[in-house]
């Protein structure tokens, strides 16, 4: 059957006390924020600040029970987590509190499966926004409740899967991250005592270049080309096309291409061939192994760098291109840089197995969620076995 989550659910929202009364904040009260929590979030435990009981009774909040299912309203829609204990929260959230008809953790995994739905329901002209009448009338599908813990701990076991191939997948970039200073050590120590050039005598960066946004296509066609932006290095749920006779900066899947503003600036990717947008910029190595230069890049010394002279730049931190061509680069052998390449093309192939796993497991959460909260209006439920043995 279906129910409206306001007939299963009590909605509740939040408020922030007054930032200008200290005797509101630094107590013992977690407090969170929207900011607080990322697409992995399940269960929330604490806060990045938290508020006194005057601070709590003065801006009439209510703690949020443990178990609470957590939901952005704005800025953005749609992040969900679950309260693992009592806790407090601004009025960036509506707030499901569960009754015994539905489990909380079957409703997670039903908000985290309509994230594109809730933001075609977000209203407002400054920023979007979903009201609590809008959540209230929000229809789920909602089998008996055990069904639904069986449900959700299908969910569970492949989200386990998919943290645990990601974590691989950041152990094998640390592996080579290892690997580079076990080789040519620290950039600004240079123990090694390598001839020192500047960044900008090795590399020649490029900036990008996009057409106005009227020209923008949102479907493939003869006759555009993939605007590449930094978020498409990470989902291509936006994927954007110009006319192929207005693009002027390109790149191809092996270049290496840098974000020029953030949070964060400077993320070192790859992977995409395009036309690349202004938010991006290409690194051509004017000398040396393409790998070696791609990893010098990735290094903390120069992010840490970068990031402690980042200005603003119409609200976002944007890298001084000037203090990047200047930095230090201290020049190895260039059989050491191959050798270097040669082990980071033995782990990419790992990294591929890893990726390709991951894909697969993503593939079958995305099926899975079609199955049992994609539109099913019969609210039957099928007990399909699920094979998360990857």
């Amino acid at each position: 059957m279906m129910a409206k989550l306001g007939e299963v659910c009590t909605i509740v929202s939040g408020s922030t006390p007054k930032t200008s009364v200290t005797s509101y904040w630094d107590g013992n009260i977690k407090w969170i924020t929207p900011a607080e929590l990322n697409e992995d979030t399940f269960y929330i435990m604490d806060s990045v600040r938290h508020i006194t009981e005057e601070g709590k009774e003065k801006t009439g909040l209510s703690y949020l029970p443990a178990g609470t299912v957590i939901l952005s309203s704005r800025a953005p829609i749609g992040k969900t987590a679950i309260a693992g204990c009592e806790m407090c929260c601004n009025q960036g959230f509506k707030n499901l509190i569960c009754s015994d008809a539905i489990y909380n953790e079957y409703l997670y995994f039903f908000l985290k499966s309509k994230t594109d739905y809730l933001n075609s329901l977000g209203r407002g002209a400054t920023f979007k926004e979903i009201s609590k009448s809008i959540v209230e009338s929000i229809e789920i599908p909602l089998p008996e409740v055990n069904q639904q813990k069986e449900i959700a701990e299908k969910f569970k076991k492949l989200e386990q899967l998919i943290s645990l191939r990601k974590q691989q997948l950041a152990k094998l970039d640390e592996l080579v991250k290892a690997r580079f200073v076990e080789m040519f050590g620290d950039p600004i120590a240079n123990p090694k005592q390598y001839k020192c050039y500047t960044v900008d005598d090795i590399i020649q960066f490029q900036g990008g270049s996009q057409p106005d946004k009227k020209f923008f296509e949102y479907e493939k066609t003869p006759d555009n080309i993939r605007l590449i932006q930094i978020r498409d290095y990470r989902t291509d749920k936006f994927a954007t096309y110009i006319p192929t006779t207005m693009a002027k900066r390109f790149c191809t899947a092996e270049d290496i291409m840098i974000g020029r503003y953030g949070p964060p600036i400077f993320q070192i990717l790859q992977g995409l061939e395009g036309s690349f947008n202004v938010a991006l910029m290409k690194a051509t190595p004017k000398r040396g192994n393409r790998e070696f230069i791609r990893w010098f890049l990735k290094q903390d010394c120069l992010l840490h760098y970068l990031e402690g002279l980042s200005k603003r730049t119409a609200g976002q931190d944007g890298i001084q291109i000037d203090k990047l061509k200047a930095y230090p680069f201290p020049y190895p052998p260039d059989e050491l840089q191959n050798e270097f390449a040669t082990f980071v093309e033995r782990v990419y192939q790992q990294k591929q197995t890893v990726q390709q796993s991951l894909d697969k497991l993503e593939l079958m959460k995305k099926a899975l969620m079609q199955e049992y909260f994609g539109g099913n209006r019969n609210g039957e439920f099928r007990n399909k076995r699920t094979n998360t043995d990857e």
